[in-house]
């Protein structure tokens, strides 16, 4: 009898794991569809922050905030001043690295300034800080001492699209933005198109590490420090505005987190070697 028993009770153990096995997998639990959010870019390298091959900090940065929300950058390299036209046209969901000026709350959304775009950018919520600085011909006379250039004898260049443009208009002096890229515009001003060049602080770095540095110099004080954002455009706050207030808010988790420091640490020690 045990043994007849015995049989039975298989049998049925293995009816249970038949039926088990034969569940399609269609009714396992789906899973979670992971949003997409698409991002354009400067065409260009801009040292430690991004590279034209997705390197730097500000994709590191990106990346961690990916895995954090689980969502996913479609990235897109463009030049500079499409890549803000095409924002404002919501063609695509945010730009980076954008400075604020008021101006700009036309084009998208920066953190802070809500979907309506009031206000003034959240730079609690930043990608990171980048400076401005003014280069002169080697022997030149032009000055810069933090409130006005002096001794200035042409217009001072800037790359197209920059917000540089701006601070250099409110100083009242003659601008040239006719340069795409910073080693066009470190040539202008060596052949004497231009009076002084205002460069990004790591364009600068990179023109002064190069070939061209022996007939440059950079003036000591920074033209302007600035805080540099990933802006949302209008149609996507309007859209997923929750996604965009998680999407800045793990932005300033994620750069303030010891793994984040870690890598822009030896980034920046890096380009300083």
């Amino acid at each position: 009898m045990g043994s007849r028993r015995a049989i039975r009770t298989l049998a049925v153990l293995a009816c249970c794991a038949l039926s088990a096995a034969s569940v399609p997998a269609a009714a396992a639990e789906p899973a979670a569809r992971v949003e997409t959010v698409t991002l354009c870019f400067e065409r260009a390298n801009v040292i430690p922050w991004r590279t034209e091959q997705l390197g730097g900090l500000n994709f590191e940065l990106l990346r961690m905030v990916e895995q954090r929300l689980n969502i996913h950058f479609d990235f897109q390299s463009v030049p500079w001043k499409r890549c803000l036209a095409q924002l404002q046209a919501n063609a695509y969901d945010g730009a980076f690295a954008v400075s604020y000026v008021p101006e700009r709350r036309a084009l998208g959304v920066f953190p802070g300034t809500g979907s309506t775009g009031t206000g003034s950018a959240d730079s609690a919520k930043r990608m990171h800080v980048d400076r401005y600085m003014l280069l002169r011909r080697k022997g030149s006379a032009v000055e810069w001492d933090g409130k006005a250039l002096r001794k200035l004898q042409g217009p001072v260049g800037f790359q197209l699209g920059y917000s540089v443009g701006e601070v250099l208009r409110g100083l009242h002096v003659e601008v040239d933005e006719g340069s795409q890229r910073a080693d066009e515009l470190a040539r202008k001003l060596i052949l004497g198109r231009l009076g002084a060049a205002a460069m990004g602080g790591s364009d600068t770095a990179a023109i002064m590490r190069g070939p061209l540095a022996a007939e440059l110099e950079v003036l000591p004080l920074p033209l302007i420090e600035k805080p540099y954002y990933l802006v949302l455009s209008h149609g996507m706050a309007e859209r997923r505005p929750e996604l965009a207030q998680r999407i800045w808010t793990a932005m300033a988790q994620v750069r303030n987190s010891p793994a984040y420091k870690k890598i822009e640490q030896a980034a920046q020690e890096g380009g300083n070697n």
